[in-house]
């Protein structure tokens, strides 16, 4: 079967995306901290199986901000995952350089999808950073 891609839905935040941060162990983001409240992304599918996620930020500047990719942790098939992943990498790209966008930037700690995000043609900036948020 096909990847396929589409735009992130009202339900996905509550139906998928939470269920995936909880298998990996990590605290799911507020849904208005994600772009459009949770619908500002894509996810990719094979066949009727959600696969991996992610959003895309719009800057006032011509940098455009990808990140929050999330898997579905039980899906298992090789080498499909990793297409899956590059696909949506690949997409969110396209669809930030179509909008007007001329750098990306995406805050990553996974070693594996910084490689697939370098074989994508991103290149390491900083590491010295600190990921700093306030709750107002």
């Amino acid at each position: 079967m096909e990847l396929t891609i589409r735009q992130l839905n009202d339900t996905d935040y509550e139906n998928i995306l939470l269920d995936w941060w909880d298998q990996w162990g990590w605290k799911a983001p507020k849904k208005d901290f994600l772009p459009d409240e949770g619908k500002g992304g894509y996810i990719i599918y094979d066949a009727d199986i959600p696969v991996c996620a992610g959003f895309i930020y719009v800057t006032n500047s011509k940098v455009s901000w990808v990140d929050w990719i999330i898997s579905n942790k039980e899906y298992r098939v090789k080498p499909k995952r990793k297409e899956a992943i590059s696909l949506l990498i690949e997409s969110l790209t396209n669809i930030c350089k179509m909008s007007g966008s001329k750098y990306i930037y995406a805050l990553i700690k996974s070693n594996n999808l910084i490689k697939t995000y370098e074989s994508l043609g991103y290149i390491k900036g900083d590491s010295y950073t600190s990921e700093m948020i306030k709750v107002l």
